[in-house]
């Protein structure tokens, strides 16, 4: 094993842990996401439920969860360190501004539930806008919860406590499966926005919402046994909250941009569903990003949100030469898993989704066009997992400027792409091309974001990490092609992916012969990084 830093082995020891937590509730989500699909379908109807259930999560992230995430990890680390009561005062009145601004902003939302259903869809009709915003209206209170559990989940990180917000989603899953397949038996297969009654749309609607509020009660036990007793304060004026509302106010622009994209692409895609025959729309391309966000979240997000208040620390104190180390070390860790899997998801895209997702209301052409828009998106999915690193080193030394800047070059690359693709592409094809789009986009974001943090801390010790993508990328492509062959051998066996049992086949055999290329390659290469994971996992030295 290399030598690793003490703060590294740490931060390895941590990730794995929630790696654990963020693997269960991958497993569970993939279960949900399977039943949500099953349950309603990749036509229209999905849609209508898939944009009134992205809605929380847009008005949440616009106007609360770009400052929770960006800018209170590092006041909070701030305030553990200088106040006398170890932060707790603070974190109370930050508690208290963050319920009062939720609750403020939810009411509203839910109030505003037709406008914004129209503002996110496009080419629907008077009755698929109607389900819509039924469905809005249930849903739309998961933002005051979403709220919360994002703020306590920092709370508990800054404190050392990893894994329960890794956990706490397993419930929201496991509520969210039953709900779906109480709709299935209720509702059957098939179901459009003709046929939906009120209670069906109740029956998924009030499930949904009730998993966000049960994932976010469950983490309360673990704010008590770290000593943090959350209450609501009257004294918020002149406590320190200006500072960081100042620098929330750049996060929130981010954000805006970031939602920019997000609206005009789910506008193409419910266009592309309304106007053809393609049966794959806006829930066709928020499911493939699910799981293209798969290895995303267990292996790069586990990595930086342990490594996360290290980095605020190093970055309060100046230490810019510790900040670049850590930063380069998680951008080769994370790449060295990242790379493969992206791999992974371009080789076996079509039979990955075919396996998850061709059950109850979802046809066969839908569940490869989802597979094909996972092949897509995955091309960009290393300059995705780098791009997340580096934007949290910029909200380490809390410069949320710079990244709000970046994000108009990616997201306008994005948007000029997608609509291109839309434009350029025969209707069948549309929402792969999204897919790419967005894949090209973030290698667009990734080059100019790396250029400016790179100016910000003098080098980012590039050579190391460029030296190890190279090397990860060769160990890759030797998977792809084992990978390719146990498709081709398993194809030969069971015939192309269509069902349960011939997709099974192929994706086993694709991926225990890719698994076994990659660590020859490992091997071949030597890739310490991973050794490093590998040796951290099975407790040897």
């Amino acid at each position: 094993m290399t030598n690793l830093p003490a703060d590294n082995r740490s931060t390895l020891r941590s990730s794995s842990v929630m790696a654990v937590g963020t693997v269960t509730s991958r497993v569970t989500g993939l279960l949900k996401n399977t039943t949500l699909l099953a349950a309603v379908g990749g036509g229209v109807f999905a849609d209508t439920y898939s944009v009134a259930n992205t809605l929380p999560t847009v008005v949440y992230v616009l106007l609360v969860g770009g400052a929770v995430n960006a800018v209170f990890i590092p006041q909070l680390v701030r305030h553990m360190s200088a106040d006398d009561d170890n932060g707790l005062a603070y974190a109370q009145r930050l508690f208290t501004a963050v319920v009062l601004a939720l609750a403020l902003i939810t009411v509203v939302a839910v109030i505003a539930a037709p406008w914004l259903v129209q503002l996110y869809s496009s080419d629907w009709t008077r009755n698929e806008i109607e389900v819509a915003t039924a469905f809005a209206r249930l849903l739309l209170p998961q933002i005051f919860f979403y709220g919360v559990f994002a703020l306590v989940s920092q709370i508990l990180n800054t404190r050392g406590r990893f894994g329960a917000p890794m956990f706490a989603p397993v419930v929201n899953n496991v509520v969210i499966i039953a709900s779906a397949l109480a709709f299935l038996a209720v509702a059957g297969t098939g179901t459009s926005t003709k046929t939906v009654t009120g209670g069906e749309i109740m029956l998924l609607g009030i499930g949904t919402t009730l998993g966000a509020t049960l994932q976010t009660i469950v983490l309360w036990p673990w704010l008590r046994r770290c000593g943090v007793r959350l209450r609501l304060r009257t004294d918020l004026r002149g406590q320190g909250l200006g500072a960081a509302w100042a620098l929330a106010r750049w996060a929130i622009l981010l954000v805006l941009v970031n939602q920019i994209g997000t609206l005009v692409v789910l506008r193409l895609a419910t266009g592309i569903n309304a106007t053809s025959d393609t049966d794959a729309g806006a829930a066709v391309y928020q499911m493939a990003f699910t799981i293209f966000m798969l290895p995303q979240s267990v292996i790069t997000v586990s990595l930086v949100t342990a490594l996360l208040p290290h980095l605020a620390h190093q970055a309060a104190t100046g230490n810019f030469g510790v900040l670049r180390e850590r930063i380069a070390w998680t951008l080769r860790t994370s790449g060295s898993l990242i790379v493969p899997a992206s791999v992974a998801f371009i080789v076996l895209g079509v039979p990955i989704s075919i396996l998850l997702f061709r059950y109850g209301s979802v046809n066969l052409e839908s569940a490869r066009l989802l597979g094909l828009t996972l092949s897509a998106m995955a091309i960009g999915l290393p300059a995705f997992s780098a791009y997340y690193v580096m934007l949290r080193a910029f909200y380490a030394l809390e410069d949320t400027r710079t990244p709000t800047f970046n994000a108009m070059v990616l997201n306008g690359a994005n948007i000029l792409l997608a609509v291109a693709a839309v434009q350029w592409v025969r209707a069948d094809l549309a929402i792969p091309a999204l897919g790419l789009a967005y894949a090209l986009s973030y290698w667009i974001g990734l080059a100019s974001l790396a250029h400016q943090l790179r100016q910000r801390l003098e080098r980012l010790d590039g050579y190391l990490v460029v030296r190890t993508y190279v090397r990860v990328t060769l160990a890759s492509l030797l998977a792809a092609v084992a990978m390719v062959v146990g498709a081709l051998l398993a194809e030969a066996a069971v015939g192309r992916a269509t069902d349960l049992t011939s997709s099974l086949v192929i994706v086993v055999v694709g991926l225990g012969l890719g698994a076994a290329g990659y660590l020859l390659g490992v091997r071949i290469f030597r890739i310490t990084e991973v050794s490093d994971v590998l040796r951290l996992v099975t407790g040897r030295r």
